[in-house]
């Protein structure tokens, strides 16, 4: 007798952004209801990491949510001792100028969309202050008339001994001295998103005998400042990448030197563009540098390294950006954005974050762009909304960005189209050798609780192209969380398409895709994780010589966890009759302790699956792991039999989606 299923999902619920309440502010400037993501947003690089007693930057989002018009209502908020998010609505104009609000710990200041201006005037941070973000807004006009001013010590931000400051996507410009001034072994510090442009001094760090600041800048946009592109002096450390030096030819302005690693300066240099900028990478002799992937255009003198650094990954995750998508990633990206501190309250069901659009109508461009917005450690779902078209780009989203949702906005999954075509023997550009199957990704997914849907994810390695080439794996969507939902997706490659992993042997990662397609030829559901498929299309493809031979599984399951379960799912393709195994048992690097696990039920299959459906690899029998059917139908289905397990009823009650998924409900809020 046929047992009866268990229900495998609880019913969808609709799309929403969590939204925490804040209280009013009483009489005078006027509280937000709601607050919006941007105000609960934190820092990545080294303003998230953990230290003196801080643990990341979050700004004032435990405090009210306060509007403020007046240079008064400024002062008084960001001075005061408790939290605050603070939303610069307008212009306020400084008085005296050059006069620097002294900013007081646990603050959020934002402009309010491109609205939010300081003129004449900035802010400073002083000894011990920590856990402040100054964001969206633009600082600027405090210039006296002389270029290189010794008279007038007006910086748009300044930190003397402040640390777990956050300063992010503001446009800073023509003031008497610096833009920004992190001095006195302030430290944790990032600088993202940001034009720094017209002025003689960009940023300056350090100017102390200690070597104590730890610094990230990413993603600025540097444009005809003269020096100071930034300097960097007797930082512990100092990690720069993707950012963009310009200068500018036939201006008043020329660059005197572009990114300075001095005293004894620890720097990183990743991934940046550099544009026509005199001496544009120099360093002491007593310093660190180390470049990685920087492309110089039109530059001359000086280019130095030397040094061994350190490796930031291991104080934070970050991903980088190509560097020669960098001018264009940050002439739209960089700068104040108008979904930045607008206090619209509760955002609304189904309402997007983040917009990608190829043609600039978005408020990215690429949709790592996007994810690289995502603030580091966000509590409640960022949703990428990724506008029709065709986006050749590498996508990563690291551990510390939970619970994004990357969808298509087109009518259908083929509308919106990420690609790529790296394989596991493609050669880096920075010659440390080549990807491997795991780097190979177009889009690799590391953080818990991801979402993609409406969208088509490819691998186009032309195989047979590159004959020469040694490893042909060509991933398209690797996965190495918990909790990844991918609905309504077609993900297409031949060799190793869809890499369903954990980040750790010893770790949990569930994976549950619906109402989607999977293509390709090899081993192309391959990995550790606990993964279902579920009402979806597998389809077989032809081989690069137009041969019909391949494998649809290949689990690495360590023993006790589930491997790959295929569910009310349909199995075809345009491949010769018995010419496909379901899968083969993979012991990656050898190792024995794994237990591959494959079910496959309730499921067509075609004639293309071979009458013995299972094979062994490398050495390994497939007998000794975990494989079985239940139920299939089809051309390709077959009875029980040594070649061919069966799960009885009884077994099949244990073997459902709710088996593999445990606790977890994917829903799409």
């Amino acid at each position: 007798m046929r047992h009866p299923r268990r229900k495998a999902l609880g019913v969808f619920v609709p799309l929403a952004l969590a939204a925490g309440l804040v209280h009013g502010a009483g009489a005078g400037p006027a509280a937000a209801a709601a607050a919006p993501a941007w105000a609960t947003a934190a820092a990545d690089g080294f303003a998230s990491v953990n230290a003196l007693g801080q643990n990341g930057t979050y700004g004032g989002r435990d405090g009210q949510t306060v509007t403020v018009r007046t240079q008064a209502e400024l002062e008084k908020y960001a001075t005061a001792a408790e939290p605050y998010v603070i939303v610069v609505a307008g212009a306020i104009t400084m008085s005296p100028v050059g006069k620097e609000i002294k900013v007081a710990s646990d603050k959020t200041i934002v402009g309010s969309g491109t609205s939010g201006h300081i003129v004449g005037g900035g802010f400073f941070l002083g000894t011990g202050v920590h856990n402040v973000i100054i964001r969206n807004l633009t600082i600027r006009d405090t210039y006296q008339g002389v270029w290189n001013d010794k008279e007038h010590d007006f910086d748009a931000i300044q930190m003397d001994g402040a640390h777990h400051v956050w300063i992010d996507h503001n446009d800073l410009r023509n003031m008497a001295d610096g833009l920004i001034d992190v001095r006195k072994d302030s430290t944790n510090v990032t600088v993202s998103w940001n034009r720094l442009h017209h002025d003689n001094k960009a940023f300056g760090i350090g100017w102390t005998e200690n070597v104590t600041t730890d610094i990230t800048i990413h993603h600025n946009w540097v444009q005809e400042t003269e020096q100071r592109n930034p300097s960097t002096d007797n930082c512990a450390h100092a990690h720069l990448y993707n950012n963009y030096l310009e200068d500018v030819p036939g201006t008043d302005i020329t660059s005197s030197y572009g990114n300075y690693s001095r005293g004894r300066t620890s720097m990183v240099l990743e991934n940046s563009y550099f544009k026509g900028v005199n001496n544009p990478v120099i360093k002491d002799s007593t310093a660190s540098l180390v470049q990685r992937g920087n492309v110089f255009s039109g530059t001359s003198g000086r280019n130095e390294s030397g040094g061994t650094g350190f490796d930031p990954k291991a104080y934070y995750a970050y991903s980088l950006d190509r560097a020669a998508d960098v001018p264009a990633l940050l002439k739209a990206g960089a700068g104040p954005r108008s979904s930045i501190g607008t206090t619209a309250g509760t955002l609304a069901a189904a309402a997007t974050t983040l917009t990608v659009a190829k043609d600039g109508t978005g408020q990215y461009t690429t949709v790592q762009a996007a994810v690289n917005a995502v603030p580091a450690n966000n509590p409640s779902r960022v949703v990428i909304a990724v506008k029709p078209g065709t986006y050749r780009e590498l996508v990563k989203v690291p551990s510390n960005k939970p619970h994004v949702t990357i969808q298509g906005t087109g009518a259908s999954r083929k509308d919106t189209v990420i690609v790529y075509n790296n394989a596991a023997g493609t050669p880096k550009p920075d010659g440390s050798g080549t990807y491997g199957t795991g780097g190979s990704a177009t889009v690799a997914v590391e953080a818990d609780d991801f979402q993609a849907r409406n969208l088509s994810i490819t691998n186009d390695f032309d195989e047979k192209a590159n004959q020469s080439l040694s490893g042909h794996q060509a991933v398209a969507l690797r996965t190495a969380a918990d909790k990844v939902f991918l609905d309504g997706v077609i993900v297409t490659g031949d060799q190793d398409t869809l890499l369903l992993d954990t980040a750790a042997k010893d770790r949990l990662g569930r994976v549950y895709m619906s109402n989607s397609y999977v293509l390709g030829n090899v081993d192309f559901i391959f990995g550790r994780a606990t993964a279902v498929i579920d009402h979806s299309v597998i389809t077989l493809r032809k081989r690069w010589d137009g041969s019909s031979a391949g494998y649809v599984t290949a689990p690495s399951t360590a023993a006790g966890r589930k491997g790959i379960l295929i569910a009310d799912s349909t199995v075809n393709g345009d491949v010769s009759n018995g010419s496909f195994y379901l899968g083969r048992p993979w012991h990656a690097g050898g190792d024995a302790s794994l237990d591959p696990q494959t079910t496959v039920r309730n499921t067509t299959l075609s004639a293309a699956i071979k009458a013995a459906p299972w094979t062994d690899m490398s050495g390994f029998s497939w007998k000794a792991d975990r494989f079985a059917e239940y139920k299939n139908t089809g051309p390709g289905a077959g009875t029980a039999s040594t070649d061919r397990p069966q799960l009885t009823d009884a077994q099949a009650t244990t073997q459902e989606i709710t088996d593999w998924l445990g606790d977890w409900t994917p829903t799409t809020s």
